[in-house]
């Protein structure tokens, strides 16, 4: 499966998306970088079929077919539309997952799940509370338990915090096992992920035409990053420290006296509608789904260019 995102941007000149073009594929984890609070989501949708760009196009396998994307790719942990709420403990999440894959969705079962996987220990604890690692190896494993899908795309997992290393590496695994896997990103992730062993090793993981800034611009350092992995990095220069001035001497009767003082979401979207913008929003906010449902396209296009 290959999946081509060709020249798409959402609002008016770009600004809940700017162009942006990427491909996806079976066998591989890529990255791209989106940032500011709305994009990823608004990337995530596009990417996935379930929002209609304002420009440019998606195909998959050489095809557009919005219905087809949708039901191979899915959409896991997009802020406002398919992130779980919080205080919802990690088996109901499970449970809900369970019940859109068409598997048995009790508390037992959703245990005996968490179980097979190593964390039946977190059952009852709120997914709000989950290591960000874990909670992406969870969300990602209730992805894939729908026998069509062959694929996710995951927003943001940078925003619970953790090193990028952990998520990525388990974005990589289900790579391996066959899935196509792109990881939405903000730049202090993706600096951290373009220095990786794996990343150095094989293809660069991201595609993306959204370029990467590099680590200084993202710490404030001004040393340089350099190009090879191989060579060596440019050192700061060092700073001289100030000379202090001779203080002229001072007499008694020359000296001032002084004074003294003192959000409940699945973690992936099955086909549903996507919720109808209200009149008077702006065509760069996001549409946000009630918990277990999924944005899908239609034939009608909305004002915002979105699809019902």
């Amino acid at each position: 499966m290959r999946i081509a995102v060709h020249d798409v941007s959402k609002g008016k000149n770009g600004r809940a998306l700017p162009t942006t073009s990427l491909e996806i594929e079976t066998g591989h984890a890529r990255f791209v970088l989106a940032e500011t609070e709305l994009r990823p989501t608004v990337l995530g949708l596009i990417a996935t079929g379930r929002m209609r760009p304002d420009t440019g196009e998606v195909t998959i396998d050489g095809t557009r077919n919005d219905r087809e994307l949708r039901r191979r790719m899915a959409l896991v942990d997009a802020p406002e539309v398919s992130d779980p709420h919080p205080g919802v403990t990690l088996a109901a999440v499970v449970g809900e997952e369970l019940m859109f894959a068409g598997l048995p969705a009790t508390p037992l079962h959703a245990r005996r799940w968490l179980e097979q996987i190593g964390f039946a220990e977190l059952a009852a604890h709120p997914i709000g509370t989950i290591k960000p690692s874990v909670r992406v190896r969870v969300l990602a494993e209730l992805a894939v338990l729908r026998d069509d899908v062959e694929g996710f795309v995951l927003v943001s997992p940078d925003r619970h915090g953790g090193r990028p290393e952990g998520w990525w590496r388990i974005a990589s695994e289900f790579a391996d096992r066959g899935f196509a896997v792109l990881v939405i990103v903000g730049g202090s992730a993706a600096a951290v992920i373009e220095q990786l062993p794996e990343a150095l090793e094989t293809d660069y993981p991201t595609n993306a035409t959204v370029p990467v800034r590099p680590l200084a611009d993202i710490t404030g350092s001004t040393a340089a990053i350099a190009a090879d992995p191989a060579e060596p990095l440019e050192e700061e220069p060092p700073v001289a420290e100030p000379v202090a001035e001779p203080v002229e001497a001072t007499t008694p009767d020359n000296v001032p006296s002084t004074s003294s003082g003192t959000s409940t979401g699945s973690a992936t979207t099955p086909d549903q509608p996507v919720a109808e913008p209200v009149e008077g929003t702006t065509p760069d906010e996001v549409p946000s789904t009630s918990s277990g449902t999924d944005p899908e396209t239609t034939d009608t296009d909305t004002a915002n260019g979105a699809e019902r």
